[in-house]
């Protein structure tokens, strides 16, 4: 079993990582032949699954992935794997391998950084120019080597040099056989009621967190310790976002209007099978009419958790299945192979 690939985008794997890190602490990565997937699956929460080409994280013509099934499936602990990445940011390279250290298996991340000595020497050890040499020593190596002689000295170059640091960083992994992993499986779902791509996800991120608060500081701190406050987002096929939270004290809400209703691939469906969504009927109600919109019942804290994947991607798409779940499709920006990399988030709605 063998695995090594140079990072083509430290930059995008540190806010993936970092994404994933806010919903769980173990992740599966599963990597393939010009895919990368990576999995979050918590006790209670949200799903993440998420697929990206080899080339959205790795160079392509580096990446070496050698086992008996073509596939390694490794349990990675995700915040581990983001506090190294972060430094590989900066990096003028960087790889990622499999190894092992006695029976431990490890992702070995090598980072390769240069700095600016500002003395004369690699060191960055100034000459002072004070000290009198003092002795002889006989033979050109001796005098090479930096000895002291009675002869004269070549003038020694100042000035800034370049010093190279390499630096290597072990994370712990479990490799799982097939077996372990063969009865995970992504979510299915019906088709969404209402999809529509959410507005800026750092001001629906402050929003969402402020009512959270509000709710929170209203039910007294001993009830909120145990409960964290249910968040209703509802939206319709008219371009409309509402974001609202209702306790015995307050009842409070945020709408957004002309949002994108995205339109459907009419490659992948007729336009027979187009109308018969539940979208479409959805779409043909007035914008007025509370029939038209979509409603889930979500968790405030995890919500702020999700929203966390601003920094990764501004283009979200949310898809609303009323009353049932929330599923969310994260793009990444730009385009490898030709496909768009995507994060699909599943929360599941809670009852009334």
């Amino acid at each position: 079993m063998r695995f090594r690939a140079q990072l083509a985008n430290a930059a995008t794997f540190s806010k993936l990582t970092a994404s994933l890190s806010s919903l769980g602490k173990a992740c599966w990565m599963r990597l393939e032949d010009g895919i990368v997937r990576f999995t979050i699956i918590p006790d209670q929460g949200t799903q993440v699954w998420a697929q990206l080409p080899v080339d959205a994280i790795f160079e392509e013509s580096s990446y070496i992935l050698e086992s008996n099934s073509g596939v390694i499936n490794l349990e990675v602990p995700i915040g581990a794997l983001h506090r190294a990445l972060r430094s590989a940011v900066a990096a003028t390279s960087a790889q990622l391998r499999l190894t092992k250290k006695g029976n431990v298996p490890l992702l070995a991340l090598t980072i390769h950084a240069s700095s600016w000595t500002t003395g004369s020497n690699a060191l960055g050890i100034t000459d002072s120019g004070h000290a009198t040499p003092t002795g002889s020593v006989e033979g050109e190596d001796a005098g090479r080597a930096g000895q002291a002689t009675t002869a004269s000295r070549p003038a020694v170059v100042s000035g800034p040099r370049e010093r190279e640091t390499v630096i290597t960083q072990e994370i712990p992994v479990k490799v799982l056989h097939e077996s372990a992993i063969e009865g995970l499986h992504e979510p299915r779902c019906r088709d969404p009621d209402v999809h529509i791509i959410l507005p800026s996800l750092f001001q629906l991120k402050n929003i969402s967190e402020r009512f959270t608060k509000l709710a929170t500081d209203s039910k007294g701190s001993a009830v909120a310790s145990t409960i964290s406050p249910k968040l209703e987002l509802s939206a319709n096929m008219h371009g409309s976002l509402r974001l609202a939270i209702a306790t015995d004290a307050l009842r409070i809400s945020s709408v957004w209007t002309d949002l994108v209703n995205p339109s459907l691939d009419p490659g992948q469906l007729s336009q027979a099978e187009i109308e018969q969504l539940p979208s479409e009927r959805m779409r043909a109600l007035s914008d007025n009419d509370e029939a038209g919109w979509a409603k889930v019942r979500i968790d405030g804290k995890d919500w702020g958790r999700v929203l966390s994947v601003g920094r990764l991607s501004p283009k979200v798409v949310a898809c609303f299945i009323h009353e049932t779940a929330l599923i969310l499709y994260v793009y990444l920006p730009g385009s490898w192979n030709g496909e768009d990399s995507c994060l699909t988030y599943y929360i599941n709605s809670y009852a009334a």
